[in-house]
């Protein structure tokens, strides 16, 4: 059966959705993205999402193409209509279509907004947290805005690509000796109980999904550093995960070939996907 989408004010069938081949986001990647999580049919952290588009849509100079509330009212009734018990929602907001110039559009061009929601049954249990990943590390070659949620993802695939070919998972990029995060989330240590994950800045995605997990430690009494680390430090560290907005938090096992302490999941990101699961469920809308 056909999904339902969402573009620029209509709900249309998915084989009836079309956009512009001026729009800046298929010429320019001149657009920005946020996916919600759905667990037993409501939204996971809608809240952070939405001001995070609106932080990034700042950050390139477009406004909000409509209210929080407005925002919130299409997320469920695309859940609702396609039936989505556990998934997510895809949405993404450009600068428009207008004549391909790489000066901006003029004022009052209006902006494309697409939704779509993607059905993933099982999405809290799956079999990859439970056993962990492999991820290897690359170079970091992307542009030094990682914090303003762009869809300028080629790199991030490329680098996901990469690491498949090499029999892992994902891929953690490196700069300068650091890690800064993974191809789609943030990355994290374990050590001597202490959890160590970059600090926030440009070089980093704000992950949504990261503060809450960070919050929720913080409440357990687990301490929490936000630092670099190096690549030397995550293979000699005691436990490694990842977060983010789909995968929650999920066990690295294995560093370019290294297996990280016991080479499984460890009690500190076990606990903190048990805890952040719970949390979430509570809030979700």
């Amino acid at each position: 059966m056909s999904r339902t989408v969402y573009v620029n004010g209509e709900y249309l069938p998915e084989e009836d959705a079309t956009i512009s081949v001026f729009d800046r986001g298929f010429l320019f990647a001149d657009g920005v993205y946020e996916v919600t999580s759905v667990l037993e049919g409501k939204l996971i952290d809608f809240d952070g999402h939405a001001v995070r588009l609106e932080r990034s849509l700042g950050e390139l100079e477009m406004p909000m193409p409509m209210s929080r509330d407005e925002l919130l009212e299409i997320h469920r009734r695309l859940v609702a209509e396609n039936g989505i018990e556990d998934g997510m929602v895809y949405l993404q907001v450009t600068r428009g279509a207008a004549d391909r110039d790489f000066a901006y559009p003029p004022e009052g061009t209006r902006q494309t907004v697409v939704l779509f929601t993607q059905s993933k049954p099982g999405l809290a249990d799956s079999p990859v947290a439970k056993a962990g990943i492999k991820v290897v590390t690359l170079p970091d070659l992307r542009w030094d805005r990682r914090d303003i949620k762009t869809v300028q993802l080629l790199y991030p695939s490329m680098g996901k690509m990469a690491a498949k070919a090499q029999g892992a998972d994902d891929a953690w990029m490196v700069e300068e000796g650091v890690v800064t995060e993974g191809t789609s989330n943030n990355a994290y240590i374990v050590k001597g109980g202490v959890i160590v994950t970059r600090n926030l800045g440009p070089e980093i995605l704000h992950g949504i999904t990261r503060a809450a997990v960070l919050r929720f430690a913080r409440e357990a009494q687990m301490k929490v550093e936000e630092r670099a680390f190096t690549v030397e430090e995550a293979k000699a560290a005691d436990e490694a995960f990842v977060t983010s907005a789909t995968t929650f938090v999920t066990p690295v096992v294995e560093i370019d070939g290294v297996p990280v302490g016991q080479g499984a999941p460890g009690p500190v990101a076990q606990r903190l996907r048990e805890i952040y699961l719970e949390e979430s469920r509570k809030a979700a809308v």
